[in-house]
């Protein structure tokens, strides 16, 4: 007679409680082929998740009999089973195999289901109503099954693991502007999810677009989505930034010097980049989600970092946004989901949102000045404003202001400017005389005007402009950028 592996594992979950408590988390109750099985487990982790204790033989059948569900024949079969379990009690079974035995079933039995649902959504039986960008997802899910033993952090007996984390070189992506590096310890570390805060037209795409062109210069695969901008534009920005050359050239330039200039772009950049665009507000996580499994499948793309153009005009994938939904709460569903899929695919999202209206023409944007959720700050890991002003603007400088930060201590080079050529999308480091002519300016007395007209409160935040008769040059060129 044949031993079937449903019956070690129902059997020992009854009266083995070490392994019980090592198992019952990761079993399904779908991974049970016969009915009787899944009636049998069904009653046995509902009492223990009840109770907390072993059932015994008479609660098991008295459960049973109270279960309006099942029928005559199902009760009398169930009854019959969890008896035979009581009565053909063995010695305990060595406990690593049977754990062992029991984690091969549930992964076998998680892909076979994967498989099969697969087959259902394919064939258009799938009640779920399911699409096909579900399925990788699906057999993703299937081949991680496992048996986590991991249980928590002792800090006592974890003490030395603790002291080594402490001095392990986390791996960061880096950016090419020395002052984010600062002020985030060397760049953006993994699963997290980083916001920029800027008014329309400031430079929120202009940065992204900047970043993702570095990123792919450092060889690190970089996936753009865009919610706003069509896929060739956001692409005509990268290649403005690439090649050196001004968006107005890039409309004049001969097909044969533009084929060179992609040629040497693509002997020099070692990453791939891939922008996606979505119609405005009609696309959540679960699109995103989907879009990765795909690109991993048809291109043998796996992103290193994604940006999201913008946080905004997202969806949420759990709420509709409605009467009973407000924007606070949608929009940080919104960053919660987004900061879920970096965590899910190990890697930094970044993305950015506005400036409220008032906050639109303030020259000192806090966080209360993000538009539509104060959620979004409180989920974000790091967030920081561009802030730009006619006098700025005259320099080709940025100022940028640390709101949130996790990676530092945001007083550290709270605010500091930065370079911008908007003609070339590009951004760069300017020289340090800038940075200091910046505290010095922000350590004005009280009282002092401010060069864009407003005159300062008591009250005020202490200016920061920059003088107009500080023209900075850049700290660095970006020769080996030009062709």
């Amino acid at each position: 007679m044949t031993i079937r592996i449903e019956d070690t594992i129902l059997k020992n979950l009854i009266y083995y409680e070490e392994f019980t408590r090592k198992t019952i988390p990761y079993i399904k109750v779908e991974y049970f082929s016969e009915p009787i099985d899944k009636i049998i487990f069904s009653q046995v982790k509902d009492f223990i998740t009840k109770y907390n204790t072993l059932p015994t033989k008479e609660s098991l059948l008295i459960e049973i009999g109270e279960d309006s569900n099942l029928n005559e024949e199902q009760f009398q079969l169930s009854s019959k089973k969890i008896s035979e379990y009581f009565f053909d009690r063995d010695d305990k079974p060595e406990l690593e195999w049977v754990v062992n035995s029991t984690e091969k079933f549930c992964q076998d039995r998680a892909i076979y289901n994967a498989v099969l649902e697969s087959i259902q959504i394919l064939d258009g039986e799938n009640k779920t109503n399911k699409d096909k960008g579900t399925i990788p997802a699906l057999l993703s899910d299937a081949l991680s099954v496992c048996f986590d033993p991991y249980v928590g952090h002792d800090y006592i007996e974890d003490a030395e693991a603790r002291y080594l984390s402490y001095h392990q070189v986390e791996e960061r992506i880096s950016f090419d502007l020395e002052f984010f590096n600062k002020i985030t310890k060397g760049g953006l570390p993994r699963k997290t999810l980083n916001i920029v805060l800027a008014g329309t037209g400031v430079g929120k795409s202009l940065f992204m677009c900047h970043h993702a062109a570095s990123c792919l210069s450092n060889g690190l695969n970089v996936l753009y989505v865009t919610l706003e901008m069509a896929e060739e534009r956001i692409a005509q920005r990268i290649d403005a930034n690439l090649m050196n050359i001004t968006m107005d050239e890039l409309e004049q330039i001969p097909k044969e010097s533009y084929d060179k200039k992609i040629g040497r772009i693509k002997n020099m950049v070692k990453g791939k980049l891939i922008v996606k665009e979505y119609p405005t507000a009609s696309a959540n996580v679960n699109h995103f989600r989907n879009l990765i499994n795909e690109l991993k499948l048809k291109r043998r793309f796996t992103p290193d970092i994604i940006f999201i153009d913008y946080i905004n005009i997202a969806t949420s994938s759990r709420l509709k946004f409605g009467n009973s939904v407000n924007s606070y709460n949608y929009i940080k569903s919104i960053a919660e989901e987004l900061r879920g899929l970096a965590v899910e695919y190990d890697v930094p999202i970044v993305s950015a949102t506005q400036t409220t209206r008032s906050g639109y023409t303030n020259s000192d944007l806090g966080l209360e000045d993000t538009s539509e959720s104060f959620g979004l700050p409180a989920t974000a890991d790091f967030m920081f404003a561009i802030i730009s002003t006619e006098e700025l603007e005259d320099l080709g400088q940025l100022l940028v202001k640390q709101l949130k930060n996790r990676y530092n201590d945001p007083s550290m080079h709270k605010r500091f400017v930065i370079g911008v050529d908007r003609s070339k999308m590009k951004l760069f480091d300017l020289e340090d005389s800038a940075q200091v002519d910046l505290i010095e300016r922000t350590n004005q007395k009280k009282g002092t005007k401010m060069p864009w007209g407003k005159k300062k409160e008591e009250d005020d935040i202490p200016s920061f402009d920059i003088g107009t008769d500080n023209r900075m040059s850049r700290k660095k060129d970006f020769s080996e950028f030009s062709f």
